[in-house]
């Protein structure tokens, strides 16, 4: 128990949340840019026009291929160097993230938009609504419906994979844990555990309302 007592050295508390800031600050910024980039990319996966889809397919099982951490190296080793992007480590997650995240969405729009009904196309042309009314007024309302938990539990798998940005130096809660453990070895050899501790609480204390509204919206759609 000796090792929990660097949870009360001080400084350690105000800079696991700093770092939990960092780390909430790019989930928050790379889930909402991604939702327009996913909801474009979905939609483009649905049309009739093949070089399109062909496009959006190479681009979607390139991001799935590739491991995160790869395109976090190519990204900021690569791509940013070889066009002398003046990109920082922090702005290299950040892009990645939304590529990745507007891959995953768009390809969860896709089937959100082709599991509507064709009678839901037919009985708005009767209306007398055009494609694009259809598609804003009709089609999207419901696909959004079924869209939101599978959104929710892919914002979740976000946040958890920032955690990768320690590779390219960001100093997030992971850096910040390492640090300090780094700074209290051979006071506290045992600290290790007490300091995970507490970053894996805080990654949890944030992730754990998401996957609460996303069952909670599976559940009540379910039923309708």
């Amino acid at each position: 128990m000796q090792g929990a007592n660097i949870l009360l050295e001080p400084g350690v508390f105000p800079r696991l949340l700093q770092g939990l800031w960092v780390t909430v600050w790019i989930a928050a910024v790379s889930v909402l840019l991604s939702v327009p980039v996913g909801l474009v990319c979905g939609w483009l996966m649905t049309l009739r026009n093949p070089v399109v889809r062909f496009i959006m397919r190479v681009y979607l099982d390139f991001i799935r291929i590739m491991p995160q951490l790869a395109l976090l190296f190519i990204a900021y080793y690569g791509i940013a160097r070889a066009w002398n992007w003046n990109l920082d480590a922090t702005g290299a997650c950040v892009l990645v993230f939304i590529l990745w995240g507007g891959a995953e969405l768009g390809d969860l729009t896709r089937g959100a938009l082709q599991s509507i009904p064709e009678v839901q196309h037919e009985t708005a042309y009767i209306l007398g609504l055009s494609n694009w009314q259809a598609f804003i007024h009709v089609i999207l309302p419901q696909a959004v419906r079924r869209l939101l938990p599978g959104s929710v539990n892919l914002a979740t798998r976000i946040v958890k994979t920032t955690s990768l940005a320690v590779l390219l130096g960001v100093v997030e809660v992971i850096k910040v844990g390492q640090q300090i453990i780094d700074a209290n070895r051979f006071q506290y050899p045992t600290g290790t555990l007490w300091v995970y501790g507490v970053i894996f609480l805080m990654y949890f204390i944030v992730c754990w309302p998401l996957s609460l509204v996303a069952h909670a919206l599976e559940k009540r759609w379910a039923n309708d």
